[in-house]
């Protein structure tokens, strides 16, 4: 961990302690003004609660030109950041992603997709619809792997959070309080209840709420469709491809619209935000994220309504690449902050219950 953010990190966080205008805000400041001083784990605490909505800089008396100089968000982002790259397993390619986001995903897509399209010319053993072109079995043996590489990667990555940050038993309560927190994006209702200022540091606004809230349950009506449609090929006998109004469809489609709205509203959002109030250095690797969720969801669409054409074969290798690099990729992107985040959540609900 970089010494000197940790540092300047604790001599805003001291400020603000003083200070305490912010008393109202999101989760950081409850846990802030809990203590009296602040521990490195304290303060990566922090920087994990911290969810970028930017409303106590808007709010402070003491930014720049002021001689204190304060911009928390900023310095949080560079420490989450940081810390990310510190716990991730392994920890080379976070590093890597964070500096050439566009690139590696982009490289990642492309050579996956064209490992699909050489996997086609070995033969499917037959099948219907995508099975056509490759096997439903070569399927399996490629995604098993690469759905259970980011479950190991981060389930390392959040141990070593865990133990660093002293988070100590969790009881249900606690998970509990961190998943309806998560589910409804509490955080970024920003202390009042108004939104963030995400955009312009006069305006409130709730884009940035519902945008990851449509990219949040996108995610998970996508999953749930695959999820479904393994159920109804292992389980009940019941083979792809699947009609319209079956329920991988109906749930794949709705999660692809929601995903593709979200995850371009977030773009837009970031492009218009200022980058010294987040992580500048991170950036591209997290433009670089948005845009592959970009790219898997539109590539799964566009499969769906070119499905039966002459386009099919190419669609279906570059969505099978966006969604291995996806998999792949996941413990380096800024789709690891959702777990890095629900940690911090049920510690803080669990700081909550001990000191109540």
């Amino acid at each position: 961990m970089q010494t000197e953010l940790l540092k300047e990190a604790r001599r805003q966080a001291e400020i603000c302690n003083a200070c305490r205008y912010c008393e109202g805000y999101c989760s950081v400041f409850p846990a802030l003004h809990r203590l009296r001083e602040f521990s490195d784990a304290d303060l990566i605490q922090f920087a994990n609660l911290c969810h970028n909505c930017r409303g106590c800089y808007y709010a402070c008396q003491y930014t720049a030109p002021h001689e204190f100089d304060l911009n928390l968000p900023g310095i949080l982002a560079d420490l989450r950041q940081d810390s990310w790259e510190e716990f991730a397993w392994p920890q080379a390619p976070a590093k890597a992603f964070q500096r050439n986001g566009v690139l590696i995903a982009l490289v990642t897509i492309l050579g996956f997709a064209l490992m699909f399209v050489a996997a086609r010319f070995l033969g499917s053993a037959g099948g219907e619809g995508f099975y056509a072109v490759l096997s439903h079995n070569a399927m399996v043996a490629i995604f098993a792997p690469a759905f259970l590489f980011p479950l190991l990667s981060l389930g390392v990555s959040i141990r070593r959070y865990w133990g660093e940050t002293g988070g100590g038993s969790v009881a249900f309560s606690d998970l509990k309080g961190a998943l309806v927190s998560a589910a409804k994006m509490k955080n970024l209702a920003a202390g009042h209840g108004e939104g963030c200022n995400f955009e312009d540091e006069d305006r409130f606004s709730h884009a940035r709420r519902h945008a990851h809230h449509l990219v949040m349950y996108g995610f998970l009506l996508c999953f749930a469709a695959t999820t479904s449609g393994t159920v109804m090929h292992y389980g009940l006998g019941l083979h792809a491809p699947y009609p319209l109004w079956s329920l991988p469809k109906l749930l794949g489609v709705t999660g692809g619209l929601m995903l593709t709205a979200g995850a371009f509203w977030m773009a837009r959002l970031k492009l218009k935000s200022a980058q010294e109030l987040g992580s500048a250095s991170a950036w591209g690797g997290e433009m670089a994220f948005v845009l592959l969720l970009s790219f898997v969801a539109v590539s799964g669409l566009a499969l769906y309504l070119f499905g039966q054409t002459v386009a099919m074969p190419t669609l279906l290798a570059l969505h099978l690449g966006a969604v291995l690099a996806f998999f792949l990729l996941t413990p380096f992107t800024k789709m690891a902050h959702g777990f890095y985040r629900m940690a911090a959540l049920v510690r803080e609900e669990n700081s909550n219950r001990h000191s109540s």
